[in-house]
């Protein structure tokens, strides 16, 4: 079943960097009586993902928190490690917070998994923005392509949230 608007984001872990290393941050402790922009991506390093997709929440992290948004997070299918070089590489770690679901949980938990096998990346999270608040989805915007990002673009969601 696929998440949609009104539904509580499942209680998973996700892997996050810490000075220390490598962490679990569970859902619960991210989305618990906040609000929180989530996004979800295909890939770190990919074309869209790297060059439209993050970049928009990044340039619009001061209109979001005008927004009384507590957090900004992406979510992709790819390791701890990898998550934390995108962050390095893109420059956006102050204003976004990276989440590794490195086996794919969240993605499944919420109906939202793209098998992009026959291209040799094997299954990934759709791509999509979300309001979060205290749990529940508030906003939802999925893509229809992973090559788009349209819909689940930094300013679609900002324009709807008030």
């Amino acid at each position: 079943m696929t998440i949609k608007t009104g539904d509580r984001i499942p209680k998973v872990s996700f892997s996050v960097m810490t000075p220390e290393g490598p962490a679990v941050r569970a859902s619960d402790e991210i989305f618990k009586g906040r609000r929180v922009v989530l996004i979800g991506v295909p890939g770190a390093f990919t074309p869209t993902c790297s060059s439209t997709h993050l970049p928009g929440f990044a340039e619009r992290a001061d209109a979001f928190k005008e927004k009384n948004i507590d957090e900004i997070a992406v979510t992709s299918v790819n390791d701890v490690f990898v998550m934390t070089a995108w962050a390095k590489d893109t420059g956006t770690a102050d204003s976004i917070s990276f989440l590794a679901d490195g086996s794919g949980d969240f993605a499944r938990a919420l109906g939202l998994t793209l098998d992009l096998s026959e291209r040799g990346l094997g299954v990934r999270s759709q791509r999509y923005s979300m309001l979060v608040e205290d749990g529940v989805v508030t906003k939802l915007n999925v893509e229809t392509a992973p090559s788009k990002a349209e819909v689940s673009s930094a300013e679609a969601l900002l324009n709807q949230i008030h």
